[in-house]
């Protein structure tokens, strides 16, 4: 007997089968055709391969919320850019991002007066200034010693209302 939960995923079952019948192999290597890594939020109103014009096979999608530069990202970045063909990183969080509209301990608390668990042993990584942050995610990568040294690193912010990037100098 499975223990796959079909009842509560039949709907992607569903539309995987659908995409099966239309799926062409594109010989795609894993490798990233445009050498871009894009670190963004977790956020569903993001398509970034179709933000930055690209499509499949061109990019490296690195997603969390926040869009925040963290240890895995940075051990996930050493992997793609030594085997993968990265030699650019663009950091794009974006307007109206629920991990930019507070601190940590308000989420902590909406969580747990919510839905009655304590998660503060967890760090979210808030932030009250989406710039900073940005500026200091773009730098923790510059920094990162075993990164190649010329490895190119960029920051920019998605506007979730208008589609456009925000060039930031970090």
């Amino acid at each position: 007997m499975s223990k796959f939960p079909l009842d509560a995923f039949a709907d992607v079952v569903a539309a995987n089968s659908k995409f099966v019948s239309s799926f062409e192999d594109e010989h795609l290597t894993g490798t990233a055709r445009k050498g871009l890594a894009i670190v963004t939020c977790m956020d569903s109103r993001i398509t970034p391969l179709a933000v930055v014009g690209m499509k499949s096979g061109d990019a490296k999608i690195l997603r969390n919320a926040g869009a925040r530069v963290t240890d895995d990202v940075l051990r996930t970045l050493v992997l793609a850019t030594y085997l993968l063909a990265v030699d650019r990183v663009l950091v794009m969080p974006h307007t109206d991002c629920r991990m930019a509209s507070g601190d940590e301990e308000s989420i902590h608390a909406s969580i747990e007066s919510k839905h009655g668990i304590n998660t503060r042993s967890v760090e979210f990584k808030m932030v009250t200034d989406q710039r900073a942050a940005l500026a200091a995610d773009v730098e923790s990568i510059r920094a990162y010693s075993i990164l190649p040294k010329k490895l190119v690193v960029a920051g920019a912010i998605f506007d979730v209302h208008t589609g456009k990037l925000e060039l930031i100098d970090c």
